[in-house]
């Protein structure tokens, strides 16, 4: 059972092969057996998911169908879940306890998804490699040497891992994209606002957009049709209509014309991944494709404009975790100052720590025109610079890292290092893009994956394209040795 994809279980479902309750002791029974090696998640709802479980079943016993109905996920720990502990992953809020549901979890647990539980991640979503967690490293399925990616990481391994089918994430510089790339999976980027924020507690707000992880595009246009909609709770949330993405998975590639950015093949992208990326370039040609080299010129100035916008938002936004309003509050304060530092200090890890102090310099008085002024002005121009290649394409595609997963531990001593890896994936959070990572092969035992960005609200684009080319390659049902 834990093979099947979130599509070969709703077939099998409405078959009446099997019960989602059946599927649901399987899968915990898998969980508690093999997650003690990956640290996926952070915390287990037995109890909610045999409860949601029943009661799919019991709905489709009445005549109900879905796809949804009666499939098990998990949510990344960033989204609240009333009555469950929604910790993201810091000691900050480790024993707060979500008095509502976030807009996803209510919507998907409305289509009769089963919440499994609540998977790790960095702490407040700060974080490449799933390593600034305050409950621990996430390890990566493929190899347990290695990170899985972050900030989503134990989404992306518990899916991997096949300890269930896919989970919700979200994706603020590419947190859904690079650990779908590290792990093997589908990873989507929606369109900023396609999605609703209302519940997913914030790192940065204007760059934040939840999405699904699943082992193929066909699963992520299940998840993205249970999780797309407008929300009026949701003052970034965009009132568009919903298109049925699973509907055009299977239109032709004939004619596509696909943009390959020529700033992608620099010196800082490992020539293993580029021959892997040329090779999926073939095989899109294979079924129609026409490919055009294109420029993106702005784009060696988004990690430093990234850098400047993301912890400012950041430093903003977690202002809230004082000891007073939110969050972990300290033993014996002598005064309100003391309680401050504190309740922060011991609250936060170095991580977020760091990100607060820069976007705290970045806005303070006298650096707010010098840096992130600057930094919103080259936002701009990147936007701009997708604007005009989307006149030309209709996708663009290229790595959605420039290197495989690296080694537990081994970026730690310099962060900049890390920020580097999101040099293909932050651009289209500056511009607010659809992305999408699909498996592309493998290097040295790690998986590589190759990256798809369209215009506004073409997600059922890069699930086309996707799926076409999961059609005719197989990189995306390998797994992991041991699981």
């Amino acid at each position: 059972m834990h093979q099947m994809t979130l599509a070969e279980i709703a077939r099998g479902l409405a078959d009446k092969k099997f019960s989602s309750e059946e599927l649901t002791k399987v899968l915990l029974a898998r969980i508690s057996q093999l997650d003690p090696q990956l640290n996926s998640f952070i915390s287990l709802t037995e109890a909610l998911a045999l409860e949601q479980a029943k009661a799919a079943d019991a709905r489709r016993a009445n005549g109900e169908s879905g796809a949804l109905l009666g499939a098990p996920i998990a949510h990344k720990d960033l989204f609240c879940t009333q009555g469950i502990r929604t910790s993201c992953g810091s000691k900050m809020l480790d024993n707060f306890k979500a008095p509502y549901d976030a807009t996803v979890v209510a919507k998907l647990a409305a289509a009769g998804a089963v919440t499994l539980g609540k998977t790790n991640m960095d702490e407040f979503a700060m974080g490449s490699a799933n390593e600034s967690s305050w409950y621990g490293a996430v390890k990566n399925p493929w190899n347990l040497e290695h990170v899985p990616g972050g900030s989503s990481g134990g989404s992306a391994a518990a899916v991997a891992a096949r300890l269930l089918p896919a989970a919700t994430a979200t994706d603020t510089g590419g947190s859904i994209r690079q650990p779908a790339a590290f792990t093997n999976l589908t990873g989507l980027k929606p369109t900023y606002g396609r999605v609703s924020r209302w519940g997913m507690i914030a790192y940065a707000s204007s760059l934040d957009q939840g999405g699904p992880l699943a082992r193929t595009a066909e699963d992520c246009a299940i998840m993205l049709q249970g999780m797309a909609g407008f929300d009026q709770n949701d003052s970034t949330s965009i009132d568009e209509p919903v298109p049925d993405y699973s509907a055009s998975l299977n239109e032709s590639l004939k004619g596509l014309r696909i943009g390959v950015p020529k700033e992608y093949f620099s010196a800082g992208l490992d020539p293993r991944i580029a021959e892997l990326i040329q090779n999926s370039i073939k095989e899109l040609q294979k079924l129609g494709a026409v490919i055009k080299e294109i420029s993106l010129p702005n784009m060696q100035h988004a990690i430093p404009a990234y850098y400047v916008i993301a912890p400012a938002e950041a430093s903003s936004n977690l202002s809230r975790f004082d000891g007073v309003r939110f969050g972990h509050r300290c033993e014996n304060p002598e005064n309100l100052i003391d309680l401050y530092k504190r309740s922060r200090g011991e609250g936060f890890g170095p991580e977020v720590q760091r990100r607060i102090m820069v976007g705290a310099y970045a806005l303070s008085a006298g650096y707010y025109d010098a840096y992130y002024l600057k930094a919103q002005k080259i936002r701009r121009l990147v936007k701009n610079d997708f604007m005009a290649a989307f006149n030309e394409v209709d996708i663009i595609l290229g790595p959605t890292t420039p290197n495989p997963a690296w080694k537990l531990g081994a970026k730690n001593s310099d962060p900049v290092a890390a920020y580097l890896e999101d040099v293909y994936t932050i651009t289209a959070n500056l511009a607010g893009l659809p992305g999408l990572s699909m498996p592309a092969g493998f290097v040295d035992g790690l998986p590589v994956g190759v990256q798809l960005l369209a215009p506004y609200f073409q997600e059922g684009r890069l699930l086309n394209v996707a799926h076409q080319y999961q059609l005719n390659t197989d990189w995306h049902t390998r797994t992991p040795t041991g699981f």
